[in-house]
């Protein structure tokens, strides 16, 4: 039996968990945080290049290093927060966001600034693989798929608002003055974990046994294999989301002769069908479980990115081609998100901070790895469909292969559950 199917009871919630919507809203800005801190300089990039005469190539190690920190932050603090509670790291970290923000704002040459990036990068993953772990603690099955659900809502919105608010940040202030504007988001944050996150992990299940039990745990959920797989196929499918983001531009602008504004435009539309599958996930979920949804929409966004590689290799339906079948990939990609990650976490309650800290990372990181392929085979629609296209046949793969949903037992719901509806 896999280690899904040999879940056992039920795990302890407060006794009165907030309401979903609040909650839901509350952890999405906190997932937020990360999406914010790595997307609303890019449009200052090149001034910050001058101004601190340095390299392109020196600005662009800043963005790594935020990606470095987010992947090596939640492999910390997942753990710390199985062992001190969610509430205490959400809070440590948010803060450590904030002050590294503010101190952009002396940071006197491109070093100081890579290196304050980095600590923003380990602060914004307290959001994010805290928010994780808390959903884990209040929802199983279903409803952990729908609550992910929501707070891909606020996710998914983030990465196509963040260059824009960058950008009219720049209007009005310099580039330093959007590090003024991450520390604001920070504070806010701070005020809502302080008022509306609750403790969501008792001291009575708190793991003690310091770095060798940490080292312990993530060891036992390598050998799960169907956990494994699990946080396989979502880094894989993130990886797509990935390659979208960093190869849309290049593709929509230098191949289609799109300007910035009709370039915003059709990312946003494609924006609105990435959030609005997650959306449609909850409907979904009334009828389907999670593994059944995760087994239709990887292979169906495989399927509409081998139609998007077809028509871009052969140059049939111009950008319509390119842009229709990657809305279908879109879709797909937000259907399986959710629950990916919701099945991944299902069976390992009892370390669901380590477990979201690992599954977190390996997204990061295999992403981060992916996505630049797309310069490398050459920046148009061909790469891009290409890269995405051998991302998700390799999830089909990972999830045949090694996950085999037709073996997952859904995770039953409990009454902590009930309770938040």
């Amino acid at each position: 039996m896999t280690a899904l199917q040999e879940q056992t009871t039920a795990t302890p919630a407060p006794a009165q968990p907030p309401r979903r919507a609040v909650l839901a809203l509350v952890l999405g800005a906190f997932v937020a945080t990360g999406a914010l801190t790595i997307d609303m300089y890019l449009p200052a990039l090149p001034t910050i290049a001058a101004d601190l005469r340095t390299s392109s190539a020196m600005v662009q190690l800043t963005l790594t290093g935020t990606l470095a920190g987010l992947a090596l932050g939640q492999l910390v603090i997942g753990p710390l927060s199985d062992a001190l509670g969610r509430r205490r790291p959400l809070l440590a970290g948010t803060a450590l966001h904030v002050v590294a923000s503010l101190l952009v704002l002396v940071a006197p040459d491109i070093v100081t600034l890579g290196v304050l990036r980095v600590l923003q990068g380990v602060g914004s993953a307290a959001g994010s693989v805290i928010a994780m772990a808390i959903v884990r603690d209040l929802f199983q099955g279903r409803a952990a798929a729908t609550m992910l659900s929501r707070l891909f809502l606020v996710l998914g919105a983030a990465p196509v608002l963040a260059p824009t608010l960058g950008g009219e940040l720049l209007r009005v202030t310099s580039w330093r003055g959007v590090f003024v504007a991450l520390s604001l988001y920070g504070l806010l944050l701070l005020v809502l974990g302080a008022l509306a996150v609750p403790e969501t992990l008792p001291p009575s299940r708190r793991a003690t046994a310091g770095l060798a039990g940490t080292l312990r745990t993530y060891r036992g959920l390598l050998r799960d294999r169907v956990y494994v797989g699990l946080v396989l196929v979502a880094s894989l499918t993130m990886a797509g989301l990935f390659t979208y983001v960093s190869g849309s531009s290049f593709v929509y602008q230098g191949q289609f002769g799109l300007d910035e504004q009709q370039f915003g435009l059709l990312f946003g539309a494609g924006a609105f069908f990435l959030i609005g599958a997650t959306q449609l996930n909850p409907v979904l979920l009334r009828r389907w479980s999670p593994a059944r949804i995760l087994t239709a929409a990887v292979p169906a966004g495989a399927g509409s990115a081998l139609v998007m590689l077809v028509l871009a290799t052969t140059g049939t339906g111009g950008l319509p081609g390119v842009v229709v079948p990657l809305w279908g990939v879109l879709a797909a990609t937000g259907l399986a998100l959710p629950n990916a990650p919701a099945l991944a976490l299902a069976a390992h309650g009892e370390a669901a901070g380590a477990a979201a800290a690992l599954l977190g990372a390996a997204q990061f990181s295999v992403g981060a790895a992916i996505s630049p392929l797309v310069g490398v085979l050459g920046n148009d629609a061909t790469a891009m469909a290409g890269v995405i296209v051998t991302g998700l046949l390799l999830a089909i793969a990972v999830l045949g292969a090694v996950v085999r949903p037709w073996q997952i037992l859904d995770a039953p719901e409990t009454p902590a559950v009930a309770a938040a509806h």
